[in-house]
C-alpha cells in the first residue's frame, strides 16, 4: 500500500549496527509508537535482510534502501522488486547517494514500483535533477545534498535556496510528487525549517539512529510541527 500521509518521517536505517537485526526492531517500534502517540506518519528502510521480519512485527510502512533495475532471472546478489515487495516491503529509496544509479535506471525503478503499487522515493542532489525525477513521476523525490549527508548540519538550514528551488521546480513539473527534506535532519528546528520551505517531510539516518534514546530523539523531531 502506497503511503499517501504527510508529514512524512523516512528513517534510513542503513548499515548501521545499531539498525541492524534484532536493533533494527527496536528501532522500528519506537517508530511505530512514536506514530502511534503523535499521529506522524513515520516509515522504516532497513537493510533488504531485515525487510521480512519487521514488516510481521509493525503496522508502518517498511521500506526498501535500493531496488536494482532488473527483472526476473539470473541476476545473482540484486535486489528484485518482486522480492521486496513479497517480503513486506511497501516501497523503496530509489538513487540515494550511496547507491547512485543511471537516469534510465531510475526510471525502470519507479515504474516497477508504480505497477506493483508501491511508494517510491527519488532521492536527489540539486534542484536540476530534482526536476529530472519530477518527470518520471515518482511518490516523492528527496533532496539530499551529498556534502551534508550525516554532516549534522540540515539542507533546510545551510542550502535552503536548494529545498525551495527544488520545490518549485518540481512542482512546476508534476504537482502531484511531493517533496522530502534530507541531509543533516535530526531536530525539531530542522523538521520544522524543512516544512517552511515547501517539503512535507524528512528522510534521516544517523541523526536518530545513533542517538543515546532514539525515541526521545524522534519525539522531539516532531515536536514543533
Amino acid at each position: 500500500m502506497k503511503i499517501t500521509q504527510t508529514p512524512l518521517v523516512i528513517l534510513n536505517f542503513k548499515t548501521y549496527l545499531e539498525s541492524t537485526g534484532e536493533k533494527a526492531l527496536q528501532l522500528t517500534m519506537a517508530l511505530e509508537q512514536v506514530a502511534e502517540e503523535t499521529g506522524v506518519q513515520m516509515a522504516a528502510a532497513p537493510q533488504g535482510a531485515d525487510i521480512w521480519r519487521l514488516s510481521q512485527e509493525v503496522k508502518i510502512p517498511v521500506l526498501a534502501q535500493h531496488i536494482d533495475p532488473v527483472d526476473v532471472g539470473g541476476h545473482t546478489g540484486s535486489m528484485l522488486l518482486e522480492c521486496a515487495k513479497e517480503a513486506g516491503a511497501s516501497g523503496t529509496l530509489v538513487n540515494h547517494s550511496e547507491q547512485r544509479m543511471q537516469l534510465a535506471d531510475i526510471d525502470m525503478v519507479v515504474s516497477k514500483a508504480t505497477a506493483a503499487d508501491m511508494t517510491s522515493v527519488v532521492c536527489t542532489n540539486n534542484i536540476q535533477t530534482s526536476a529530472a525525477a519530477a518527470a518520471l513521476q515518482p511518490d516523492f523525490v528527496a533532496i539530499e545534498p551529498p556534502e551534508l549527508i550525516g554532516s549534522g548540519i540540515p539542507v533546510s538550514k545551510a542550502e535552503p535556496e536548494i529545498v525551495e528551488g527544488s520545490v518549485a521546480a518540481i512542482k512546476d513539473i508534476n504537482p502531484a510528487v511531493r517533496v522530502l527534506c534530507g541531509a543533516g535532519i535530526s531536530t525539531g528546528e530542522d523538521m520544522k525549517a524543512a516544512l517552511d520551505l515547501g517539503s512535507e517531510g524528512v528522510l534521516l539516518a544517523s541523526g536518530i539512529i545513533l542517538a543515546p534514546d532514539p525515541k526521545e530523539a524522534l519525539l522531539d523531531l516532531v515536536s514543533k510541527i
